[in-house]
């Protein structure tokens, strides 16, 4: 024989005790920050930063230009220059370097052939036709002329082709000239440690 138990349901349940272990969770009066902790004061700069991270951010992880030394500044979290050793005047004096106009024109060359070959890339894929790559042999052959050419979507892609062989001769020839010059004025030096063999 089994016996029926019963419960009777109580309209208050505070009655029970609540473990020690428990916490009352409640929703912070103050709001939250993506990224802290709730317990952790937000500091006044770590928000402007993340203000500026949000802002800025697409726009700050845009690749950037090599610079001149090969290195660059040291950066602390704050986002301000670390001062250090490579930072001072006495460093630059011992680097020693000269500025290269050649050197800095085929820079300049390198990256607006970078952007020549990247507009040449979208044009070239918007012309489905194989025959296009006859008509930029023949452009560089020098067979065919630029006006010749009656599609303008063909047009501009010889355009750019050319452009592009231009650009590379150009920045290739400045390298050259670059390096012969910097020969010219190490020849003194490697002949008096009897490097030069020329």
């Amino acid at each position: 024989m089994k016996q029926a138990v019963e419960f009777e349901e109580s309209a208050e349940v505070d009655d029970v005790p609540v473990s020690a272990g428990l916490k009352v969770l409640r929703p912070s009066r103050y709001g939250t920050i993506q990224g802290l902790d709730e317990e952790e004061l937000a500091d006044p700069d770590e928000l402007e930063r993340m203000v500026w991270q949000q802002e800025f951010g697409p726009i700050l992880a845009l690749t950037q230009r090599g610079d001149k030394y090969g290195f660059r500044l040291n950066l602390d979290e704050q986002g301000r220059v670390d001062f250090g050793a490579f930072a001072t005047v006495d460093f630059e004096r011992t680097r020693r370097y000269s500025f290269d106009k050649l050197r800095y024109k085929a820079d300049r060359l390198k990256e607006e052939l970078r952007f020549t070959l990247a507009v040449f890339a979208v044009v070239n894929h918007r012309i489905a036709s194989k025959a296009k790559y006859k008509v930029l042999k023949y452009l560089k052959m020098g067979y065919l002329e630029l006006e010749d050419i009656m599609h303008p979507e063909v047009r501009e892609l010889g355009r750019l082709y050319l452009r592009a062989i231009w650009l590379r001769r150009e920045i290739d020839r400045l390298k050259k000239a670059s390096f012969a010059r910097k020969m010219k004025r190490l020849k003194p030096t490697l002949e008096a440690w009897g490097l030069w063999d020329r």
